[in-house]
């Protein structure tokens, strides 16, 4: 005669496979509310960020920063130029409030 044995052991009784199935289960529940957790977090940090207005000026004024610096090392001539022009065009426009508001 042959002994056939199963590999795996004995089979689990219905109440071992039920507690089974509901830690199964909490185990889920906490990995999908963890998972909620994080999703939410990372969705209130992204709105916080939109929302945020001195932030988003400070991040854009450091681009600005840094495409002014690379178009200064680009051209150097055409930024002279540009700054040349700004400063005399604000110089303008001070000039012409301030002899409008002596006369």
């Amino acid at each position: 005669m042959t002994v056939v044995t199963d590999a795996t052991g004995p089979s689990p009784s219905k109440r071992d496979s039920a507690t089974r199935e509901r830690n199964l289960t909490r185990v889920q529940a906490r990995i999908a509310s963890q998972q909620a957790r994080a999703e939410f977090a990372e969705t209130l940090n992204a709105l916080e960020d939109k929302l945020n207005v001195p932030k988003q000026v400070g991040r854009r004024a450091a681009r600005a920063k840094v495409k002014l610096r690379r178009f200064a090392d680009e051209q150097p001539a055409v930024a002279f130029a540009a700054a040349v022009g700004l400063v005399a065009a604000v110089g303008a426009t001070v000039w012409l409030v301030v002899r409008a508001n002596l006369d």
